[in-house]
């Protein structure tokens, strides 16, 4: 016989269904809580709330686990590729060797953009945050390709077209933002390099590709490739459940990452450290101030909403990161007071007591600003990693047989009834 649990209010008890996942994860079934009792549940920022059952990602935050579709992350990242990364959390399964084929080819021919998007970027203010165009231009994809006849080609092709254009798109924001030449991509490089190559080709100094850096930016878009049930991803499947196509739910996938505490982290890491550089301040100040309730002052890349020992994928990511420095030679002051604040952090007793180790976000500012991507172009590429996860929750929830509309409840706390004054009469 399933568990239960009760609950008794007014005089009355029923009983809500156990649910319990493949890992041992419990939940309480409170779907039919109001219609039975006529009570709702108080939870600001959803942190005990299930949403949604699924089968792509199970991530444990006590343990410092991760995985997707039950593979280790850090198998993951020493021998998968981002491209069959994307393929398992899309389809559920590692590709063939024929699938893989099939796919890479799919992406090589959906990676070009219609020129008349060009003209797009042309008219953004130069200001303009490369997350927002971002957004925007997703949005605009679906004027340019209208839907397919059939729903396995709207699926497909539609996923294949975001994850091939998104990069393009990307690479193309920054090119036109510095006033260069658009570089188009290459039938003969792979997905990172392509995407490295777009950025960084130009005609005067054609750009040098390193399978070290080539190796470290997959690492980086495997280990952002999805995250369960965080702010973008629950972005995109509430957005995604008024049954919106495909790419006005990433649009509102990239515009929830923005944001400094979820997607921007890596940014704000940058901007913190060229903050201590610009104000000199020492690193023992800088702790004494993270350390001091009444200070505002937040160090950035540390600690994590989730997990609560050190972030599997940071650990990762440092291997990464200590690999890419050693690669290039070239002084950063930046790099030097990230490493001594590392270094610092986990010899202090009240960060190591409070389990505030450098997070994944600390280690991936340091390795994209190494490998020269512009401290505005970081979400962005926390973005193109993201996107298959996002497609595969988007579809995911498109393929649920209890789908629902999402429609949160509320606690209403303003004035009772209250009659209308005519301005005349107001004090």
């Amino acid at each position: 016989m399933a568990e239960t649990v009760k609950i008794t209010f007014d005089g009355k008890t029923v009983e809500l269904p156990l649910l319990v996942g493949t890992e041992g994860e419990r939940a309480i079934d409170i779907s039919k809580l109001r219609a039975e009792t006529g009570l709702i549940t108080w939870d600001p920022g959803f942190a005990n709330t299930g949403s949604c059952s699924s089968a792509i990602t199970f991530m444990d935050g006590e343990r410092g686990i991760l995985r997707y579709r039950g593979i280790p992350i850090e198998e993951l990242a020493e021998r998968s590729s981002f491209k069959e990364t994307a393929f398992l959390l899309v389809h559920g399964v590692l590709p063939t060797r024929q699938e893989l084929n099939r796919f890479s080819v799919l992406l090589n021919d959906h990676s070009l953009v219609h020129e008349d998007m060009q003209i797009f970027y042309q008219n953004y203010p130069r200001a303009s945050h490369p997350m927002g165009i971002l957004s925007s231009m997703v949005n605009a994809l679906r004027s340019f390709y209208p839907v397919l006849s059939t729903i396995e080609e709207e699926i497909n092709i539609t996923v294949t077209r975001l994850l091939s254009k998104v990069r393009t798109l990307a690479a193309m924001s920054y090119k036109i933002s510095r006033g260069h030449k658009v570089v188009y991509p290459r039938p003969d490089l792979p997905y990172c390099a392509n995407f490295l190559n777009m950025m960084f080709d130009s005609p005067v100094n054609p750009y040098a590709i390193d399978q070290d850096v080539v190796r470290a930016l997959s690492v980086f878009w495997i280990l952002h490739a999805d995250h369960e049930q965080n702010c973008s991803t629950s972005a995109v499947r509430v957005v995604g459940s008024g049954r919106v196509n495909l790419y006005a739910a990433i649009s509102a996938g990239i515009a929830a990452l923005w944001g400094p505490l979820h997607g921007g982290a890596n940014q704000a890491v940058i901007e913190m450290l060229s903050m201590i550089r610009d104000e000199g301040v020492s690193i023992r100040r800088v702790l004494e101030r993270a350390k001091d309730r009444n200070d505002p002052f937040r160090l950035m890349g540390f600690g994590h909403r989730v997990y609560r020992t050190y972030d599997p994928r940071a650990k990762i990511m440092k291997k990464m990161c200590d690999r890419v420095l050693r690669k290039f030679s070239a002084p950063d002051p930046l790099l030097d007071i990230a490493q001594e604040l590392e270094a610092a952090a986990l010899e202090d007793d009240y960060f190591v007591d409070h389990n505030l180790y450098p997070n994944v976000d600390f280690y991936s500012g340091i390795v994209l600003r190494a490998i020269g991507i512009p401290t505005n172009m970081f979400t962005v590429m926390f973005a193109i990693g993201r996107l298959p996860g996002w497609i595969a929750q988007w579809k995911e929830s498109m393929d649920d047989p209890d789908w629902r509309l999402c429609r949160p409840r509320q606690l209403y706390v303003g004035p009772t009834v209250t009659h209308y004054v005519p301005i005349d009469e107001r004090g």
